[in-house]
């Protein structure tokens, strides 16, 4: 559709969703975060689907909630209400999701790139979180933000309000690498190749299990833990994966080249 504000597209098991509202530099407007949650979803669904990739079009990866909209609306008519569900929909996704920035981010955008399971930027992208300077709190996306970054960066960067660079981003903890523009989309495909050399159900088992609250000692966790390796190790994909290592092949999972 021409006037669509989120782009789906499938190809060889990569769903790509492309936030294409340049010209308000891809803010979370109702009818872009409608749209977005709408892929996510069927991108979720898809057996054929195995990795996400969450891009953009214009010089601007996401500038954030649309300010615009939010100017007037009480609490309860605040379209940021609507945004925890986007969040959930990318930290919880079975499919790991790959965020690709050829621009900046803030606020909002952040936590969507916070959400995704990796994330690669070029060097020019810059970052933001620029809530308390218009008096507001980073308070839903800190929910994916916070588990990402080194704490003593967290304080400084959520407290002034400064723009820092894909470079910090990286010590940090917000993003996995920064590359140049011409190296960018080959990084991604980098990361999605490895992604998808993964079984499908062990992938989804294993962002849960990143996500779960850490036992207090190891001896606290390896019951349940060993439990969930056998099953996975006597399930139809395990012996999969056990008889391709044995034969020297790939994994039927594995997309063909």
């Amino acid at each position: 559709m021409a006037d669509e504000l989120v782009h789906y597209d499938v190809v060889g098991g990569t769903a790509t969703i492309t936030l294409d509202s340049p010209h308000n530099r891809n803010a979370l407007s109702a009818q872009l975060r409608g749209e977005l949650s709408s892929a996510l979803a069927t991108a979720a669904a898809d057996d054929a689907v195995r990795v996400i990739v969450l891009t953009h079009t214009g010089p601007v990866f996401c500038a954030g909630m649309d300010l615009k909209e939010a100017r007037g609306a009480g609490a309860g008519d605040q379209g940021v209400n609507e945004f925890p569900r986007i969040l959930e929909q990318l930290w919880t996704s079975p499919k790991p999701v790959v965020a690709r920035l050829a621009g900046p981010a803030r606020a909002g955008g952040i936590g969507m790139v916070a959400a995704c399971d990796i994330a690669v930027a070029v060097p020019e992208a810059t970052f933001a979180f620029s809530e308390v300077r218009i008096g507001v709190v980073p308070a839903i996306i800190s929910l994916t933000v916070l588990p990402r970054l080194n704490p003593r960066a967290a304080h400084e960067l959520f407290l002034t309000g400064d723009t820092f660079d894909a470079r910090r981003a990286v010590e940090i903890g917000l993003l996995n690498s920064a590359v140049p523009a011409e190296k960018l989309d080959a990084e991604v495909a980098r990361y999605v190749k490895a992604l998808a050399a993964g079984g499908p159900k062990a992938l989804a088992e294993t962002k849960a299990l990143l996500s779960r609250p850490r036992p207090a000692t190891p001896s606290e966790g390896f019951e349940d833990m060993l439990a969930l390796s056998a099953k996975f190790f006597a399930s139809d994909e395990g012996q999969e994966g056990i008889l391709a290592f044995a034969q020297k092949r790939k994994p039927n999972w594995v997309p063909q080249d």
